[in-house]
This record gives C-alpha cells, structure tokens and sequence, in this order.
C-alpha cells in the first residue's frame, strides 16, 4: 500500500482525485488543502511529508486566476514555484515520488502543429511564467518527479468554463466566445485517471509528459458543443475575435499538445473531448 498525498485537494482536479481513491483502496490517501497545509511553508511540508511516510505526492494546488495574476505576481509565484520547490525537496529528501500538474500556458501559442514536450517554451503571462519556474525548480531539486502540462480543465467541480457557459445559456439570448484560440478541453477526471495510472505503472518514468484529451477545438467550438449536449437552443452562441474581448493576461493562439510520448510510456487511451464532455455534463445536468 501507497501513501499518496494530494495537495490542493478542493480544486477540480483535488476532487476528481477524492473520487477516485473511493475505488483505489490499496492505496492510503491523505488530502489537503490550505487549512490542512500550508505548502508556501517550507518547514510544515517538511514535517508532513516526514511524519506520514508519502510515498507520492501529487500536486494539484496551483494560482489559476490567470487575470488577476499580472497584479499579484508575488502570491502567483509564491504557490506555483516557491512551493513547488517546497514539495519537490520534501520528496527528494524523503525519497518520495511527485506528480506535478503544470500548463499548455508555458508555450507562446505561435506554433501550428501539435507541442512536444521538448519543444521550446516561451510563456506570454504571468501565470504561464511562474507554471514554467516551479517545473524547473522540481526537475531541479527532485529526479523522481513527473511533470503533466494539461489544457482547459473542466470538472462537474468547482468553477469552469463549462459551468459557466451552462449558467449564461440559460442566463441569456446571445453570447459572445472567442474563436481564434485553439486548444483541447480536459475533463478533470481524465487527469486525475492518467495520475493514477502513472502510480499504478510497473514503471515510474520521470520526465515532462503533455496530457489532454483527444481532438481540437476553439473556444467557441467548445461553448456551442456544451450548449448542444446540454439542450440549451434558446441562447445563440458567436464567434468573436480575442482582440473584441479584452482580457489583462494575453492567452496562446495555439496550445494544442501531442500526447504521443504518455501514450507510449504509459500506455494510455485517451478520450476524445466531446465524449468526455457528454459525461460531466451528464453528471451536472442530474
């Protein structure tokens, strides 16, 4: 049996993560958030990863208001990066393995084929900048570590994109979704799936890994699939241009990734968003 401490535990992804212990009991959980620990402090993570014997840590905490995060550019950095190191020493010293969630958000978005993970990355925000030093500062300080960069996470937890497009559809006549920012949707239980799978593998392959699920989309491609699945009719859905909606971090035009190199290490079958966006939506909509 594993000792597996999650961290961020209320987010999306933390939750997803809860449900799955549910049919992983070979395996000893410990979820925390903030309230439980506080992993901006160095000495209190030391303590914990310690006193409970972790053999994995899978870090799901994370500074995701990417807006907010030009302004509070010091509280940004100090949970993406400075306690990311926090974490990633804690394991090395304790010879414990670590999953870290990162983002397409460290590419610039001017490619036009799928990203590989040795690609060059150039991250365009705030957010994408600190995601970027806290891989570095974990590859750096912890060997048994993998890094998962991941794209527009959804969950039938906490708050999204697709939340919000259900609330607005039923909210209003005419909605207005940028069209010229093409990526791929994640439904969280997807990735918290893939985490499990990595710890549950013969094999521990440290590295960077991207995961998504299947195909492409735009952003208003992904509002009018939600709509659909969802029944909205009544709520018209338009294309716009990024520029007509001003935003104060700059987003990639382009962030799909290539997830060849986890699906050969891992062997993964990853599904195709929509199929995965029919079952949050299902589960929302109970």
């Amino acid at each position: 049996m594993s000792t597996i401490l999650v961290t961020g535990a209320n987010g999306q992804l933390g939750n997803e993560m809860r449900d799955l212990s549910k049919i992983h009991l070979v395996h000893n959980f410990l979820f925390t958030d903030i309230d439980e620990l506080d992993i901006t402090n160095t000495q209190v993570v030391m303590s914990f990863v310690s006193n409970n014997k972790v053999d994995y840590i899978v870090n799901c905490a994370a500074y995701t208001a990417v807006d907010k995060a030009e302004d509070d550019i010091l509280s940004c950095r100090k949970i993406n990066a400075l306690a990311v190191q926090n974490l990633a020493k804690a394991a090395s010293i304790n010879g414990v393995r670590m999953i870290h969630i990162s983002t397409d958000y460290v590419y610039d978005g001017c490619g036009y084929r799928p990203y590989e993970e040795d690609d060059q990355v150039a991250p365009v925000s705030v957010y994408g900048k600190t995601k970027l030093e806290g891989e570095k500062l974990l590859l750096d300080a912890c060997s048994q570590s993998v890094v998962l960069r991941t794209s527009w996470l959804y969950s039938s937890y906490g708050n999204n994109f697709v939340k919000t497009m259900l609330r607005l559809g039923e909210e209003k006549e005419q909605l207005s979704v940028v069209f010229d920012q093409i990526g791929t949707p994640t439904y969280a239980a997807d990735l918290a799936q893939a985490i499990m799978k990595i710890i549950d593998s013969p094999e521990f392959v440290p590295g960077i890994y991207n995961f998504s699920d299947e195909g492409v989309c735009s952003w208003f491609d992904f509002a009018v699939s939600v709509h659909r699945i969802a029944g909205i009719s009544k709520c018209k859905v338009l294309p716009i241009e990024s520029r007509e909606y001003p935003a104060k971090a700059v987003r990639p035009f382009y962030s799909v990734m290539n997830k060849k190199k986890i699906k050969k290490t891992y062997k993964f079958d990853i599904p195709h968003w929509e199929e995965s966006l029919e079952k949050c939506i299902t589960i929302l909509m109970k």
